[in-house]
């Protein structure tokens, strides 16, 4: 990362999905490779995530999902963040997704996805990676 002020990253759980294990793992990487991380924790609606993201003017937002209804939920805060005007936030995704749902949510705006036992170097990567194209 740069000189600049830290980049800043929302980790949330959307939905009903009580397992924060990954997330907390994830929100303590993301903390000491230098970034700015606001944890939501669990049980968050996708309009308390987004209201979240845009109070807290965060750069990229990370859903973390495990009970299967990425789908749908994964839509919704996508689908608010164009109606606050702040789709210019960068969408990750992470936990229990089915390789035949990446494409759907690609499709839907999120820029990666991860799914269990991605390394944590790669999701470190591609996160520069992504930082780096919106500079």
């Amino acid at each position: 990362m740069d000189n600049k002020a830290p980049k800043r990253i929302l980790i949330g759980k959307v939905g009903l999905d009580g397992h924060d294990r990954g997330a907390k793992f994830i929100v303590r990487a993301l903390r000491n490779a230098g970034y700015e991380v606001i944890y939501t924790g669990i049980r968050r609606t996708p309009e308390q995530i987004v209201r979240t993201a845009v109070d807290e003017d965060v750069d990229v937002i990370g859903l973390s999902l495990l009970s299967g209804a990425h789908n749908e939920l994964f839509a919704r805060v996508a689908d608010l963040l164009k109606s606050e005007g702040a789709d210019n936030i960068i969408l990750i995704g992470g936990g229990t997704i089915s390789q035949k749902d990446i494409p759907h949510l690609e499709s839907l705006g999120f820029r990666r996805v991860f799914t269990p036992g991605a390394p944590l170097s790669e999701i470190l990567s591609a996160l520069e990676e992504e930082l780096a194209e919106t500079k």
